[in-house]
């Protein structure tokens, strides 16, 4: 027989313990009792002798899974490992709810920034365990990861990002001596390709931006606070995190200097507009963070909110809080500024981060030489002087 649901909720009890075989998958099979108790075991044979491993009890596991689950065991018996360490590993096996668990106490709380931390919590929480949390860790396979990956098709970058953090998971499960060595089911995930948005404001579109925040407070849009943050993040290039949890004792002079950001320790110039827009925040006296909340001696919680009502009134749908750091770096590039130095003023820890921006470089140079060529060609008898003169106007 094929063992089904179905067929098993009709079996009568037997007088005798009774073993019934699927036809499909040899060794699996069903024991059943004079008390009516019914089991699902796999059968094997093991220098000679017929060797028996119960699965678990019908009810408590299901058909689907007791299936699986022997396939995976009779699988891994079949190519000489311990019949006795892949039982043990199986019938002790935590879920993956489990294991997420002690992922975030003992690595992501105790090694990892707080951004880092939230964004790992929220992709466990919004992805993964949905998905795979009632799992035991020792039966996840590449099939089951490549299932997730393929249901977040739509989401390329976030389906990535998932099998990565769960690669992770996978590979301190091994150290932890909870799935044997080199069984990681996420290594051969093939990803999505990513195309990455460089979204920045031009010089217009910041003009618009800029005087929707200066009179953001009197359209009760957001608080004053809020727009000096969204101001230091367009002068800065800082990132959201470092900008809203800044201090003003990283204040030195006419430059901040942040102790522990995502790359390390950060220190960056202030130019005149960011020193103006620090000397007309509001400083409270029981609070030490320049951008200050509404609990008392506490930074800013929330940014997206009011910069969803600033973006919309500033005609500026399509921009993230995010885009206002590319826009820094746009702009930086444009007006000649080398990479090196970009990379170092947004903290980027490698020159490769950076070089996203070359482009717009390229793009300056190109119309630099667009404009020479077209003074050559209305002007054939052009001197050195007349094309000089046009090179320190595109300059």
């Amino acid at each position: 027989m094929r063992i089904t649901k179905r067929e098993i909720d009709h079996l009568p009890i037997p007088e005798k313990d009774t073993f019934l075989w699927d036809d499909e998958i040899k060794g699996f099979g069903l024991r059943l009792s004079p008390k009516g108790k019914k089991s699902f075991i796999v059968q094997y044979r093991e220098n000679g002798r017929s060797q028996r491993i119960r699965l678990g009890h019908v009810g408590t596991l299901t058909v689907h899974k007791a299936r699986r689950d022997a396939q995976i065991l009779l699988g891994e018996i079949a190519v000489g490992k311990s019949p006795a360490k892949v039982a043990r590993r199986f019938r002790h096996s935590p879920t993956l709810a489990e294991v997420t668990q002690r992922f975030v106490d003992e690595h992501v709380k105790l090694k990892l920034k707080p951004s880092t931390q939230s964004d790992y919590q929220h992709n466990i929480r919004k992805y993964i365990l949905p998905e795979l949390g009632t799992r035991k860790v020792a039966e996840i396979q590449y099939q089951d990861i490549h299932a997730l990956h393929l249901k977040m098709k739509d989401i390329p970058t976030q389906a990535n990002r998932t099998v990565s953090l769960l690669s992770k998971i996978f590979s301190m499960c091994e150290r932890w001596g909870l799935r044997e060595g080199a069984s990681n089911p996420c290594t051969q995930i093939e990803r999505y390709k990513e195309k990455r948005r460089v979204r920045f404001l031009d010089q217009e579109e910041l003009g618009r931006l800029w005087k929707t925040l200066e009179s953001a407070q009197e359209n009760s849009l957001t608080t004053g606070y809020a727009v000096s943050a969204y101001k230091l993040l367009i002068l800065t290039g800082c990132r959201l995190g470092e900008i809203r949890t800044m201090k003003w004792s990283y204040i030195k002079g006419n430059r901040v200097e942040f102790p522990d950001t995502k790359t390390g320790f950060k220190r960056i110039p202030l130019n005149a507009d960011a020193m103006t827009v620090l000397r007309q925040t509001p400083r409270q006296a029981d609070n030490e963070y320049v951008i200050c909340g509404d609990v008392r001696g506490q930074p800013i919680i929330n940014l997206q909110k009011s910069w969803r009502r600033i973006r919309k009134q500033a005609g500026l749908d399509d921009v993230r809080i995010h885009d206002l750091r590319h826009t820094f770096a746009s702009h930086a590039v444009m007006g000649g500024t080398p990479l090196v130095l970009v990379s170092k003023l947004l903290g980027h820890t490698q020159i490769a981060t950076t070089m996203r921006y070359a482009h717009l470089a390229d793009a300056e140079l190109a119309k630099a030489s667009e404009g020479i060529g077209e003074l050559l060609k209305s002007n054939r008898n052009g001197t050195p002087d007349t094309i000089g003169s046009h090179l320190r106007l595109v300059k």
